[in-house]
C-alpha cells in the first residue's frame, strides 16, 4: 500500500496534479468528507459487493492452482442469461421472477466456466488462455444481442435492453431507502461468513488447500484432480454470474454494450490483495471500492483522468506480487567470480 501510494503520487505529480490532494480525495473523502460522505459511504458497500463475490469464487481455484482469469466473461454471461429470462417473461409481475433470473445467472456463469474446465480435463488445454479468450467472446455476444433481439423496442434504437427498474418483479431494489444498498450487499456479507466456514471447518476447504500446496499428497488422499477443476471453476463461474445478474438488475438497470465495467478483472486484484482469505477479500474489496468512488470524485473535483485511477488500481497488484518475492526469497549479492572451464583449442 505504501509503495502504491508513493508511485501513485509520483504519477499524479507528473500529470500536474497535487499528489497529496489526489490521495486525500481518493482514499479519505469518500469516508470523511461531510459534503459527499452521506452518499459515498453506502456506495462503497454497493461497489464492493460484486468485487467480493467474484473474488471469493476465484479464491477457491487460486488456492488449488486452478487459474480462472475469465471471471469477467462469466460475469457478463451471468448477467446476459438472467436478463434474458426477465426480458422473455416481460411484463410479468410474478414474485418468483427475480429468483428465477438469479438462478439463470448462476447457471449462465457456471456453464461459461465449465468450458475451460472440460477442455482442460479432456484436452489438457491451459485454463488461463481459454478462460481469458472467452471474455472477448462474451463481450461480442453481449454486443450482438443488445443490438439485436434484446434491444428495447421503446429505446429509440439505442443499443440497450428494457429497463429492469420498470417492474418490481425484475428490480433488485434498495433495501434501505436512500442508501442504494440492494440484496447483493447482504448476500455478499453472508457469503463471506459461509466461505470462511467452508475454508476453516469443512473438508472441501481442506481438499482445496491440499490440492494447491501438495498435489501428489492430494492424489494419495483420494482427491480427484479433475473433479477439483470442475468444482473450483464451477464455483467461481456461478458466483461471477450471480454478481452480474445482481448488478444488471440493480445499479446498472439494463443491458448495454458498455455493461461490463471490469469487475471480473478487478476481482483478481481483490483476491490476491486479500491473500485468498474470505475476511481479507472483504477488506480488499472495500479498499478497491473506495478507489472506485474516490476515483470518480477525483475526476470531478481535481480533473484526474479515469485511466489514471485504473493504473493506480493496477499498481496495487503489481506491488503486491513484487513484494511477495521478498517474502518467499532472500536476495543475496554474489561478489565471488565464477570459475569458468577453459576449452583447449586443437592445434
Amino acid at each position: 500500500m505504501i509503495l502504491t501510494v508513493i508511485a501513485g503520487g509520483t504519477l499524479f505529480t507528473l500529470m500536474g496534479k497535487n499528489p497529496l490532494e489526489a490521495i486525500r480525495v481518493i482514499f479519505l473523502d469518500p469516508i470523511f468528507n461531510d459534503t459527499v460522505a452521506s452518499y459515498t459511504r453506502p456506495q462503497i458497500l454497493v461497489k464492493a459487493a460484486p468485487l467480493v463475490m467474484i473474488a471469493l469464487g476465484l479464491s477457491y481455484g487460486f488456492r488449488a492452482n486452478i487459474w480462472n482469469i475469465g471471471a469477467e466473461g462469466q460475469y457478463i454471461i451471468g448477467a446476459l442469461a438472467g436478463a434474458s429470462v426477465g426480458l422473455a417473461l416481460y411484463p410479468s409481475e410474478a414474485f418468483w421472477l427475480l429468483p428465477l433470473m438469479g438462478l439463470a445467472g448462476i447457471v449462465g456463469g457456471l456453464v461459461w466456466a465449465l468450458i475451460p474446465a472440460l477442455l482442460k480435463i479432456y484436452f489438457r488445454t491451459n485454463e488461463i488462455l481459454v478462460s481469458l479468450m472467452l471474455v472477448y467472446v462474451a463481450i461480442n455476444l453481449l454486443s450482438g444481442l443488445v443490438t439485436g433481439i434484446l434491444r428495447s423496442p421503446i429505446g429509440f434504437n439505442f443499443p440497450e435492453s428494457r429497463s429492469f427498474h420498470a417492474l418490481a418483479s425484475t428490480h433488485n431494489d434498495e433495501l434501505i431507502a436512500g442508501t442504494g444498498m440492494h440484496f447483493g450487499v447482504f448476500f455478499m456479507l453472508g457469503l463471506v461468513i459461509f466461505c470462511y466456514w467452508i475454508l476453516k471447518r469443512h473438508i472441501f476447504g481442506f481438499q482445496v488447500t491440499l490440492s494447491g500446496q501438495a498435489p501428489r499428497a492430494a492424489k494419495f488422499a483420494g482427491i480427484n484432480p479433475n473433479l477439483m477443476i470442475v468444482l473450483c471453476l464451477g464455483i467461481s463461474g456461478s458466483l461471477a454470474g450471480l454478481a452480474g445478474l445482481l448488478e444488471v438488475t440493480g445499479p446498472a438497470g439494463k443491458l448495454t454494450t458498455t455493461f461490463p465495467v471490469g469487475y471480473g478483472f478487478t476481482a483478481i486484484i481483490v483476491a490476491f490483495l486479500g491473500r485468498l482469505h474470505p475476511l481479507g477479500i472483504l477488506l480488499a474489496g472495500l479498499l478497491m471500492a473506495i478507489t472506485y468512488i474516490g476515483g470518480e470524485l477525483a475526476q470531478f473535483m481535481i480533473g484526474l483522468p479515469a485511466a489514471a485511477i485504473l493504473v493506480f488500481q493496477g499498481m496495487l497488484l503489481f506491488f503486491l506480487l513484487a513484494t511477495d518475492i521478498l517474502v518467499n526469497f532472500r536476495m543475496r549479492w554474489n561478489t565471488q567470480s565464477k570459475n569458468r572451464s577453459r576449452i583447449a583449442r586443437p592445434s
